[in-house]
């Protein structure tokens, strides 16, 4: 009897991209600092809300706040024509979307530009219709399959000058911060790859309130002190002011 053999499955595009941003997140030498939020008020602030923001959109918004105020997490380390630092005015979030993309779960990616100067309904607005319009009618996802076409020696010159040359075209077309997270299916993140100087990540909502919230940062740009910092900041500001702007939601509701 013949023995049954496997097939070949071509890479697809997303696969491409996905690819192509782990091959140039790895020569990074990312660590990764976790810690416990207590978000009760908030999770009950934002149950009540209506219209009620994601998670999603309500970290968005947060660690803009913090990037605010700290400028050095809008840093990217550059290595040419000579090592230094590129702040960036603003923060520009790289949020990942899960799309259906033919009979693939494909992994794209949108920009939140000034989260901090957003309020959390145009953060979830923007976000929601990157989950269901028409992959075709965001210019970001277009962009992304695009570039996955082109040959691989093309795509990896792309993606080195991009991250290596310029930090003002790194920020616009990579992002200040990223922000992926499969919480929504029961699942955390410990850590992340990923070619952005600090990268977000959290899990389930536990009972009593609490949230596991994972911090990967470039090394070369911050140490763990300022990324711990950085965290106790976000529940900080998830207590204080995303919480006042969630209660005005509810006010504004009733």
């Amino acid at each position: 009897m013949a023995q049954p053999i496997g097939r070949r499955v071509p890479v697809s595009l997303p696969r491409r991209f996905v690819g192509d941003l782990v091959h140039c997140a790895k020569s990074a030498p990312l660590c990764t600092l976790r810690r416990t939020m207590h978000l009760a008020k908030v999770a009950a602030a934002r149950t009540q809300a209506n219209p009620r923001p994601g998670w999603c959109a309500v970290f968005t918004k947060a660690y803009g706040l913090v990037c605010a105020r700290r400028p050095e997490l809008r840093w990217a380390f550059i290595p040419f024509p000579f090592s230094h630092f590129y702040e960036h005015p603003h923060s520009i979030g790289c949020i990942a979307i899960e799309r259906k993309l033919g009979n693939e779960d494909a992994v794209l990616f949108t920009h939140v530009r000034g989260p901090e100067n957003q309020n959390l309904t145009a953060i979830e607005d923007h976000l929601k219709r990157c989950k269901e319009d028409p992959i075709e009618s965001i210019p970001l996802f277009r962009r992304i399959l695009k570039t996955s076409r082109w040959p691989w020696p093309v795509r990896r010159l792309l993606w080195w000058c991009g991250l290596n040359l310029s930090g003002y075209r790194r920020a616009c077309h990579l992002g200040t911060f990223g922000i992926s997270v499969v919480s929504a299916l029961g699942g955390a993140s410990v850590t992340l790859l990923t070619p952005v100087s600090t990268a977000l990540s959290y899990g389930v909502l536990e009972a009593d309130g609490t949230l596991e919230v994972s911090l990967t940062y470039d090394h070369r740009v911050i140490d763990g002190g300022t990324a711990a910092r950085t965290l106790m900041e976000m529940e900080s500001v998830l207590n204080g002011q995303i919480l006042d702007e969630l209660r005005l939601l509810t006010a504004d509701a009733a």
